[in-house]
């Protein structure tokens, strides 16, 4: 049986991410989305709305389950019985940052393997952090999440930005 990791900070998780991660449930026994805390990049949602969010994404996917993480991924995989690490590649721009971090894992884990899929021509070019901005900037992002995620997210929004409160807009002059 091989479990494969698909590790991510999913702030917010995306059609990309949910396409990824089903994609992968069929090429695998057992795929683990995990959600790593990542507070260096001072994310959206908090680590447990994150898994929350992604858990309901994916509960209707039986070998998907999804897992919180904290420090160095190499160290969950082997926690996780795990020699096999699941990555997106969206643009060739991707590759590079992408084949260093594969590189790395491999240094400190010697039997690791990192697999790349692409994700379907539909999401290649939709990441968390252009759908974080769309959305703090009043645009509509249904198109890039789901609708929970959607929700949550214009839930976080009206936390954010009481009611009342315009949101703040730059301009040039």
């Amino acid at each position: 049986m091989i479990t494969a990791i698909y590790p991510g900070t999913f702030d917010p998780m995306t059609l990309g991410h949910e396409d990824l991660a089903r994609r992968a449930a069929k090429l695998f026994d057992r795929v683990i989305v995990g959600v790593a805390d990542s507070p260096g990049k001072r994310p959206f949602f908090t680590p447990s709305e994150r898994v929350g969010l992604a858990a309901d994404v994916m509960s209707g996917v039986a070998n998907v389950t999804v897992t919180r993480f904290s420090g160095l991924l190499t160290d969950f995989v082997r926690s996780q019985q795990s020699w096999v690490i699941v990555r997106g590649l969206r643009a060739v721009s991707d590759f590079e940052y992408e084949f260093q971090l594969a590189g790395m894992n491999r240094k400190l884990f010697s039997e690791i393997e990192t697999v790349f899929l692409t994700p379907s021509d539909a999401y290649m070019f939709v990441s968390a952090t252009l759908v974080r901005e769309i959305a703090l900037m009043g645009g509509d992002i249904a198109q890039f999440v789901s609708p929970l995620v959607a929700e949550r997210v214009a839930e976080k929004l009206r936390d954010v930005r009481p009611a009342g409160r315009p949101q703040r807009r730059i301009t040039d002059q």
